[in-house]
């Protein structure tokens, strides 16, 4: 346990830049161009977007901190999947713009349309859509597409008054009590990914598989979770490509710190689940007794 905030409404804290300054007054995201969508409870924008563990490691939390540099992340995706830079355009252009030649249009949040999709069930719950869809339009025809799903982490306690001080222009030392969410990698994270991975290895237009971004340190957790190694295979249907990040930690006045892609990895939706499910990476065995026994003791 024990957080710091390292990036506070797109900047580091201690930047007193009249930039940094102004976005914190009006409580901003610089990535999403509009309100931060990073709630307390109360509905009050907590402002967090990084986090430095006691640790001493970086921490990317919002999602939308992947977002830095224009999105980008598509950008990135979009090159591996496709070996190229394709234009892209907001979905709802896409039609009128690939008449000149091809370009890629994104679905999305923020990016004119975001893609509607069946529900699993009739009574409407368990939607399968992910963040992102970059569909290849050539003169108004699909012909292929990738998906793209965001990810970063929950926090878990409270660093309300650390923020508290920010905003009032204070400064704030030490930790906070709060933790991050780690739990979320295998009740949340993995299983998504691993049903979503399915539903599109059955789209013949796919054959590039599906994205998963994320930060550095939760690509490490789901490997960790995941046994320690996941084989290696070529982008197709039915693959899953990691591409984790991090923020330069060097000082940045002014505006934001930049990303780092700091690796990518391909493998399947297959060795994934089955990475899930196996018996690997387990505790010691009798480790449910000892505890028993350790508490009883302690209770005598």
């Amino acid at each position: 346990m024990g957080l710091r905030i390292f990036d506070f409404f797109g900047f580091s804290p201690d930047d007193a830049s009249a930039e940094a300054v102004r976005f914190r007054e009006n409580q901003e995201c610089p990535f999403i161009g509009g309100p931060c969508t990073k709630l307390f409870r109360d509905g009050q924008l907590a402002g967090s977007c990084t986090f430095r563990q006691a640790s001493g490691d970086v921490v990317i939390s919002c999602p939308n901190r992947l977002y830095a540099e224009n999105y980008r992340i598509l950008s990135d995706v979009a090159e591996a999947a496709f070996g190229k830079r394709v234009k892209m355009v907001p979905a709802n252009e896409a039609v009128a713009r690939s008449q000149a030649g091809e370009v890629l249009g994104v679905f999305g949040k923020r990016w004119g349309r975001e893609l509607r999709l069946p529900s699993r069930s009739k009574a409407g719950a368990g939607r399968y859509f992910v963040d992102w869809i970059l569909a290849l339009v050539i003169h108004a025809r699909l012909t292929g597409f990738t998906a793209i799903e965001v990810q970063g982490i929950d926090t878990t306690g409270t660093y309300r008054a650390e923020r508290d001080a920010y905003l009032r222009r204070e400064p704030f030392t030490g930790y906070s009590d709060a933790g991050l969410n780690w739990e979320n990698v295998s009740k949340r994270i993995l299983p998504q990914i691993i049903y979503k991975g399915h539903v599109l290895r059955r789209e013949s237009l796919c054959q590039k598989g599906m994205f998963f971004v994320c930060p550095r340190p939760v690509f490490e957790r789901i490997l960790e979770r995941l046994g320690g190694s996941l084989l290696d295979y070529t982008m197709q249907p039915g693959s899953l490509t990691f591409m984790w990040y991090d923020v330069d930690a060097k000082p940045s006045k002014g505006k934001p710190r930049p990303l780092k892609l700091c690796g990518q990895k391909t493998t399947t939706v297959d060795q994934v689940a089955n990475a899930f499910t196996a018996p690997s990476n387990l505790p010691s065995a009798e480790v449910y007794a000892e505890a028993i026994r350790a508490e009883l003791e302690r209770l005598r």
